[in-house]
């Protein structure tokens, strides 16, 4: 049995224990889809619920998230399909050190000669190929990749004209980041915002000495959120933001670009925030006897 294939049985029984997902869901998360402009300089060119996305610059590119080890060959057809050379790619990014959105990364790091740029908080983890997860030490490693650079909270990244931002909103990983762009599309400037995770899948909330300040960080993290400015909203997970549903319509050629969703940004906010505070609730209650 290949090291992928034990990789994929552990992950999938791994998700199925932590948040009730099945094999078939699972493997649904990497399925390849159409790679497309989203708007102005942003291009999608992941999987259909690992997402990656493209920011092009006339000096080079810039490429966030690398999915499953697997997916990186999908990024690379995906970037090639819309016209684009992986030797382009000056800069990788991350969301956050998980199995499912850095595990790509080495590889594409590998291919393109880029510069991988990370924060400070999840460097360790993609150094170490997430080694000690504070959550799952040692079940979900990935292929290890070479940090170039750490940013911290608020740090701008510059690639020829285009300068993205990070926004380091803790919880899911210690240094999760949310990174923020903005882009011009037919004269108008846009907030694009791209979401880490704000989900708690099986995490111990009260009393985590592996990660005493969780609670903290998720409660500024969606303080954070709430004060960014957004008006195209995307994210880690395709789901969280209606890619498929979204894509539909934009191959409609439905007007106003469905991915410009302020609305939809605010209401993913709203939902996250009370899953995590019942989640934070029904643990209180448990630890309490109440």
């Amino acid at each position: 049995m290949s090291r992928t294939t034990q990789l994929c049985i552990i992950v999938t029984a791994l998700c199925s224990l932590l948040s009730g997902i099945t094999r078939e869901q699972y493997r649904t998360w990497n399925t390849p889809v159409k790679p497309f402009r989203i708007i102005g300089n942003v291009y999608y060119v992941g999987a259909s619920d690992l997402t990656s996305f493209l920011i092009t610059s006339s000096q080079g590119h810039i490429l966030l998230d690398g999915g499953l080890p697997e997916t990186a060959t999908q990024i690379e057809r995906n970037v090639a399909a819309l016209g684009f050379r992986m030797k382009d790619v000056k800069i990788l990014l991350n969301s956050h050190a998980h199995f499912d959105h850095a595990g790509g990364l080495a590889k594409l790091k590998y291919v393109s000669g880029a510069r991988m740029v990370a924060s400070r908080e999840d460097a360790p983890a993609l150094i170490s190929g997430d080694k000690d997860d504070f959550a799952w030490p040692g079940t979900v490693d990935f292929p290890a990749v070479h940090v170039d650079q750490v940013v911290g909270d608020g740090e701008t990244i510059r690639m020829g004209e285009t300068a993205i931002t990070a926004h380091i909103t803790s919880g899911h990983t210690k240094g999760c980041t949310t990174w923020t762009v903005p882009v011009n599309n037919g004269g108008r400037m846009y907030h694009v915002v791209f979401v880490c995770s704000t989900t708690a899948p099986g995490y111990q909330l009260i009393g985590n000495r592996r990660y005493p300040n969780i609670v903290a960080d998720y409660q500024q993290t969606f303080r954070t959120l709430r004060a960014l400015p957004c008006d195209v909203f995307l994210a880690s997970h395709g789901s969280f933001f209606d890619l498929k549903e979204k894509y539909q319509a934009f191959e409609r050629g439905q007007k106003p670009n469905p991915f410009i969703d302020p609305n939809g940004y605010r209401r993913f906010i709203d939902r996250s925030e009370h899953d995590f505070r019942q989640r934070l609730s029904e643990q209180t209650a448990k630890q309490t006897g109440s």
